[in-house]
């Protein structure tokens, strides 16, 4: 997946850095390519973003420089030098960056946009230039802020929950060592048994307060959590790429799978070839019965016919003999 141009993974992957503009509190992102540049804002209420290509960049830069006539690739690299340190709170914090280079930001309320605008010098010239920042879809603003932050606040939890079984275990063991005579030497050590519903009770009373107190002033997006964004990022692409990698070699296996129908005449043949077929069989059954039926006659006339027996004559009747003799 590709936003507007610009790679998704590497963008994904850059980490969420707090920076202070004109006195605003802001998390950005950013990405720079060789003659483009993705940027997202972020005050935990609205997110922003810009993405601009060569030719946009071109055509900004004559509307901001009357008198630049250079390419894109000969002041872009500018350009990337002057605005990364402001957009990575690697500045002073204020509006003055460095010495060359100003940075103010004003937002607008028709639409809700932001613009930031930059000054600094160019070959013993003044170069503006001028960020205009459009709320982002509600996409992005998941994809790369709230997706990777439930994740994290989960990942947190499991690590407390697993911390609380290992101190209850630890609790465990210092009962049994009780239990066969073992004793503290420093009583300065020993501890309460570890409860753990009284200790989130007494955490949440005790730690909350102060931490919506220092939202007004930083978002603490600190360096530990960066890491921690930065792994479960890194973690979901790769099972994506495998995910999807899993999914191309399926595709390619079913579509390597030889498909036998059109070979065999089936399936793929037209309806005029499938009547041929039956035509062609009707008149091999007609012929082998009429095959049959001439070779049944030749039979019959091979045979010798059988004589009829005469029918034959009466016999005489005999004559009764007279005399001595009967």
């Amino acid at each position: 997946m590709e936003v507007s141009g610009a790679p998704a993974d590497v963008l994904l992957q850059s980490p969420w850095l707090p920076v202070n503009i004109s006195g605003c509190q802001l998390l950005t992102k950013t990405w720079f390519g060789d003659s483009s540049y993705h940027i997202l804002l972020t005050d935990m209420v609205c997110v922003w973003e810009e993405w601009m290509d060569s030719a946009a960049i071109q055509r900004r830069s004559q509307e901001l420089n009357k008198r630049l006539r250079a390419p894109v690739k000969a002041f872009f690299s500018h350009l990337c030098e002057v605005v990364q340190p402001c957009l990575s709170g690697s500045g002073t914090g204020t509006d003055q960056a460095d010495d060359e280079a100003q940075i103010s930001l004003t937002t607008r309320r028709e639409g809700g946009n932001m613009v930031m605008r930059l000054k600094s010098e160019l070959a013993g010239l003044p170069f503006y230039w001028e960020f205009h920042c459009t709320p982002a879809p509600v996409t992005m603003a998941c994809v790369q802020l709230v997706r990777p932050l439930l994740t994290m606040s989960r990942l947190l939890q499991r690590q407390v929950a697993q911390l609380g079984c290992l101190l209850m275990r630890k609790d465990a063991e210092i009962q049994d060592y009780r239990e066969n005579g073992a004793t503290l030497t420093r009583e300065r050590l020993q501890t309460d048994v570890f409860e753990e519903q009284t200790y989130r009770e007494d955490f949440m009373a005790k730690a909350l307060p102060p931490l919506l107190s220092e939202q007004k002033d930083a978002l603490g997006f600190d360096a530990d959590l960066q890491g921690l964004y930065a792994s479960v990022v890194a973690h979901g692409t790769e099972r994506a790429q495998k995910r999807k990698l899993s999914e191309e070699r399926r595709v390619d296996d079913n579509d390597e799978e030889p498909d036998l129908t059109p070979s065999l005449g089936v399936g793929s043949v037209s309806g005029e070839t499938v009547e041929c077929d039956q035509e062609r069989d009707r008149n091999g059954q007609t012929e082998e019965a009429g095959a049959k039926m001439a070779e049944r006659a030749t039979v019959q006339q091979s045979r010798p016919a059988r004589t009829v027996p005469a029918e034959r004559p009466p016999s005489k009747p005999k004559k009764k003999k007279v005399g001595l003799f009967r």
